[in-house]
């Protein structure tokens, strides 16, 4: 890929980033002050708003050049989970609303091949009957897109953990794979986003926009490297099924321990609260950056395991 697509999506995410926001404050569209935040500044959720629309505007200009980037029918699904993510956002919609929007997205993607038709072997099984493929791919999505939103809680975390998975992406996939393209640029449209979550006034947060549409960039890659026409580069010793396990390590695993905690205190599983990794860690005098650091580092060593050894 040329430099100045890459180049053309950092300054795109920068400017969006800059304009999104100032409508935000413009309009008091603030972050909620509460018992679970963090932050002691007026911030705005309007980081997953910039990220998407960079995104979407880069794939129109080229759309209209006649020049595939990647598959751009992904922002049918995708611009389902992000509309989701505004509208919470913006109204706090109901759980259920969510949970059957997202189970249409699952759908879609199934339709656009999207699943997880093996097991690679892993507890002896390997090919998976279709009506099964079907649904354990569904469950799989619900599953992965809302740990992902269950960790969007301190700065950060969310977006180290997609950045940290697109890099991955980028050293398993080869050149010439479809989504090579697309890891590279979301990477470079991420990246701004630091600057604007961590400074000390007027914060940007993903807000259930940007965490719900990257939690299904993650998904897409990971049901796209587990097809078994995918060929993977450097590492193809790895049984695909211990792939996923390792990139989604954390969400999933901070996913479980908030299920069991709710669960034992008979506490609906909707209900927010800072039981989760994160927010023990902060309550243990960690900074923001030092939680995120500390967390990403340990995710990444597993991958880095799973990978290698």
């Amino acid at each position: 890929m040329e430099f100045y697509v890459i180049f053309l999506a950092f300054v795109l995410s920068i400017l969006f980033h800059i304009i999104v926001q100032n409508f935000f404050l413009k309009k008091k569209y603030f972050d909620d002050f509460n018992h679970r935040t963090s932050h002691k500044t007026v911030a705005t959720r309007s980081g997953g708003i910039s990220i998407f629309s960079s995104l979407f505007l880069l794939s129109i200009l080229y759309y209209f050049l006649k020049i595939e980037l990647f598959d751009y029918s992904l922002f049918i699904p995708l611009g389902i989970l992000f509309t989701i993510g505004v509208y919470d956002d913006l109204y706090q919609a109901d759980f259920k609303i969510k949970f059957l929007m997202q189970l249409i997205v699952a759908k879609i993607l199934i339709d656009q091949g999207f699943t997880i038709s093996s097991l690679y072997g892993f507890l002896g099984i390997y090919e998976i009957p279709w009506i099964f493929s079907q649904l354990i791919t569904a469950i799989t999505f619900v599953i992965i897109v809302n740990a992902y939103n269950f960790i969007d809680g301190i700065d950060g975390l969310a977006i180290s953990e997609t950045v940290k998975n697109l890099c991955f992406f980028q050293y398993i996939l080869l050149p010439n794979d479809p989504f090579y393209n697309l890891s590279l640029i979301l990477i470079f449209i991420c990246i701004p986003f630091y600057f604007f979550n961590f400074k000390k006034r007027r914060k940007v947060f993903l807000g259930d926009a940007g965490s719900l549409f990257l939690g299904g960039v993650n998904l897409i890659f990971l049901f796209h490297i587990l097809n078994p026409n995918v060929v993977l580069s450097n590492i193809n010793h790895v049984n695909k099924i211990l792939l996923p396990l390792g990139v989604v390590s954390y969400p999933l695993v901070d996913l479980i321990r908030v299920v069991i905690i709710r669960l034992k205190k008979r506490k609906s599983l909707f209900t927010a609260d800072q039981n989760h990794i994160h927010h023990w860690l902060i309550s243990k005098n960690f900074s923001h950056l030092n939680a995120t650091c500390l967390i990403v580092g340990i995710s990444f060593t597993l991958l880095l395991i799973i990978s290698f050894i």
